[in-house]
């Protein structure tokens, strides 16, 4: 597993006001890190489970893909133009999405603070 997100799960459960916004989130989504992927279980706000994928039925209600060298910029400490949002990333064509997006939209900034969480190692 990619040494960022196997933090994922550990960092966002420690964060009780974070676990607290997520409260009304109960869902999986795929998270891909260049050609891993890894499926990514939120029941009421905690990350239940960071699995890699293992079969290409086993999917999640959106997708998030980036490059490996896109993620590892974005989790940094102070990370560069372009690289420090989600939607930024989108914008330039750093990031892909796709799926049903109405959850994510819904609790953008839930799922932002998520994916941020290995940010803060």
């Amino acid at each position: 597993m990619t040494p960022r997100v196997d933090q994922i799960r550990e960092r966002v459960n420690a964060r009780d006001a974070l676990v607290r916004r997520g409260r009304y989130v109960s869902l999986a989504f795929l998270l891909g890190v260049g050609d891993q992927e890894y499926v990514v279980t939120i029941e009421h706000g905690r990350v239940t489970s960071v699995e890699p994928r293992r079969l290409a039925t086993s999917t999640g209600r959106f997708t998030i893909r980036a490059a490996k060298p896109a993620w590892e910029e974005f989790w940094k400490p102070v990370p560069r133009r372009d690289h420090h949002d989600l939607w930024s990333m989108l914008a330039a064509g750093i990031a892909k999405i796709d799926g049903d997006l109405l959850p994510l939209i819904q609790n953008l900034q839930y799922f932002k603070d998520v994916l941020a969480a290995p940010r803060d190692a």
